[in-house]
């Protein structure tokens, strides 16, 4: 049997996803009042600069003629113990009376961290831990825009469920349904950058942009970045290098940026930057962590979208750097052994050496199914 407050921590966690994309670069979190087996009030982290979950519960509780004082707080992330834009939560528990704290994950913000022992210090119960890693992939983003330069990177893939996504003639329009290619342009909408490689860039002249009708203003386009040692020699005969090619970015080695078509694509309005050589020559000697930090620390890119293809995708994987891989998976076969496949690159002796991945999420869309997946890695206790 799972721990009684997993049901409340888990109302926690949708109310979270309500702040997604607003609260960054701080942390979604979610929070509830419990009172006698029931929500009696409900609060989540609206945006950056707004009062953080456990504030905007309390105003909820005020609203409701609530007495936090007879209620269990349960929150998905331990709450802060710093003077920051807010002030801290901890202190507004304790004005509250709240005697019961339950939390998610333990936040590993030096600077927010603590939260825990300080109420334990003024004589709250709290326990840490319920639905820990649950908690902590819900905000991967934020962990990882603490421990690293890089911003969060998402991966995303359609395939048929043989694993293909795309004929042998190098068709793939449309494996996935019009509900889940929406949902494409959705996050095309939030990230900074959407990402491809070459072949992908050759093949499918793509033009990375998000075509979802807006009603709240102007659409700020992501940029575009292609990684490719190859630069295109006709920039008319592609919709980037047409259409926008002050937003497009390539990522290409030191002989090919100092190339006549490097000049050629960076007079059209492009940017044309080598990416730093590295030993590990597995991954076509590339350092794209550091175009990761540059999109981040030069063009503010909390969020970017890779849309492969399939080597890039696993160079991804492999190196640790898409700390997400949505799957979209339509119910389709191709049964072609010469169409490609998501994957390609490795050859494993045994299933030890395969990459692992773990699902935390599954969805219906249309017709279709996306599974979100994530590396395999230890999860560090926080009690």
């Amino acid at each position: 049997m799972g721990h009684p407050m997993e049901p409340f921590m888990r109302e926690a966690m949708a109310l979270a996803e309500k702040g997604r994309w607003h609260a960054a670069p701080n942390p979604t979190v979610g929070a509830v009042l419990v009172h006698q087996g029931a929500v009696v009030a409900r609060g989540w982290h609206t945006a950056c600069g707004q009062p953080h979950a456990e504030v905007e519960c309390l105003r909820d509780a005020a609203r409701n003629n609530v007495d936090p004082a007879e209620c269990t707080l349960v929150v998905t992330l331990e709450p802060c113990n710093h003077h920051g834009k807010t002030p801290p939560c901890t202190q507004a528990i304790l004005e509250a009376g709240i005697r019961n704290v339950v939390v998610g994950f333990c936040d590993p913000n030096p600077k927010a961290a603590g939260g825990a022992d300080f109420l334990r210090g003024h004589g709250v119960h709290v326990e840490t831990g319920i639905l820990e890693q649950e908690c902590r992939d819900q905000i991967t983003d934020f962990l990882t825009w603490v421990a690293t330069p890089l911003p969060y990177t998402i991966l995303k893939l359609a395939s048929t469920l043989d694993g293909k996504i795309a004929t042998r003639s190098g068709n793939s329009r449309w494996i996935s349904g019009p509900e889940s290619r929406a949902r494409v342009h959705e996050l095309r909408r939030r990230v900074g950058a959407v990402i491809v490689g070459g072949t992908t860039f050759r093949k499918d002249d793509p033009q990375l942009t998000c075509r979802l009708d807006e009603t709240d203003g102007a659409l700020q386009q992501p940029l575009a970045v292609v990684i490719t040692s190859q630069l295109p020699n006709v920039p008319e005969s592609f919709k980037l290098l047409r259409e926008r090619p002050e937003q497009t970015v390539f990522w290409t080695t030191d002989d090919a940026a100092q190339s006549r078509a490097a000049e050629v694509l960076r007079e059209r309005g492009c940017t044309v930057m080598a990416l730093p050589s590295t030993a590990d020559t597995t991954h076509g000697a590339r350092d794209i962590a550091h175009g990761l930090a540059w999109l981040r620390s030069h063009h503010g890119c909390l969020y970017t979208l890779c849309e492969g293809g399939g080597k890039l995708a696993l160079t991804m994987l492999e190196l640790g750097l898409a700390q997400e891989f949505q799957l979209h998976m339509a119910p389709k076969i191709m049964a072609d052994s010469k169409a490609p496949g998501l994957f390609d690159g490795r050859n494993p002796a045994t299933m030890e050496e395969v990459l692992g991945l773990r699902m935390t999420a599954t969805e219906k869309s249309g017709d279709d199914v996306i599974i979100t997946l994530r590396r395999r890695e230890e999860l560090c206790s926080q009690d």
